[in-house]
């Protein structure tokens, strides 16, 4: 297992393929662990250098103390590209992983060769859901939420055909640090990039899951309309569409990055 000592906390992080391919960033969602992209590293580490990482406060990343903000977590991005000598990569983010790429694409296109966001918006929730959110898990911890999370995540259909996947997506989502949870729903809860998507002029792709309660394809077609160069395409399925439509995911994300 790899890992990078920072001032504050150590970031947990992997790479899969050909040392002289292109680099792909792929950034997970809340409350999951760089084991989501699991099929996509699969179909794409012969053409690609993958780097997966667990942002803060998740997986076996350690948890700074809080509250975070959008621009903490594209900063841990930068500081793994610094140290793994990456100059350029891809970065497919969903859902946080998307306000984290939208971060990147504004303040550090230059590092960026394609943006893909998925299952994200320009501003995702109030602050006032959000807030509700970290004091509901400060209280009760992660596991009252194990069951609405799996809802807003899946369709129905779905999980009754994949329940050992979902077990262990959940139990890795019961399993995050709650600080570093909490820390994150504050960075949602203070990004917004509505404003400022014009400034994104790396060719950019919005995936949205056609059933997402989260984030629907409408909020993605927003991220696509907005910025300088933006394609939305939608998959079947919810919040952690890559999962739920892996094949279709991928083939969007492949015919993006050629």
């Amino acid at each position: 297992m790899a890992f990078l000592a920072l001032e504050s906390h150590r970031l947990h992080y992997r790479i899969d393929g050909a040392d002289d391919a292109p680099w792909l960033t792929f950034c997970n969602s809340l409350g999951t662990d760089l084991s989501m992209w699991q099929p996509q590293v699969e179909a794409l580490s012969a053409h690609f250098r993958i780097l997966r990482y667990d942002r803060r406060g998740h997986g076996q990343s350690t948890a700074p103390p809080g509250p975070y903000d959008i621009a903490a977590l594209g900063g841990d991005v930068i500081k793994l590209w610094d140290h793994l000598g990456v100059q350029r990569s891809h970065f497919c983010g969903l859902s946080i992983g998307g306000l984290t790429g939208q971060w990147l694409g504004i303040n550090a296109g230059e590092r960026l060769q394609t943006l893909t966001v998925a299952a994200t918006a320009a501003k995702i929730g109030t602050a006032d859901s959000w807030q509700a959110r970290i004091a509901q898990v400060e209280q009760d911890g992660l596991a009252p939420l194990r069951v609405g999370t799996a809802e807003r995540w899946f369709t129905p259909s779905f999980a009754a055909t994949h329940g050992a996947l979902i077990d262990d997506i959940l139990q890795r989502f019961e399993g995050t640090s709650l600080a570093g949870y909490a820390g994150c729903c504050h960075a949602v809860a203070t990004a917004d990039f509505r404003d400022q998507l014009g400034r994104i002029t790396v060719p950019t792709l919005a995936i949205a899951g056609a059933d997402d309660p989260v984030c629907p394809p409408a909020d993605l077609q927003q991220i696509a309309a907005g910025v300088a160069h933006g394609t939305a395409v939608t998959v079947a399925g919810r919040h952690i569409c890559n999962l739920e439509s892996p094949a279709a995911f991928t083939a969007a994300l492949v015919a993006h990055l050629r």
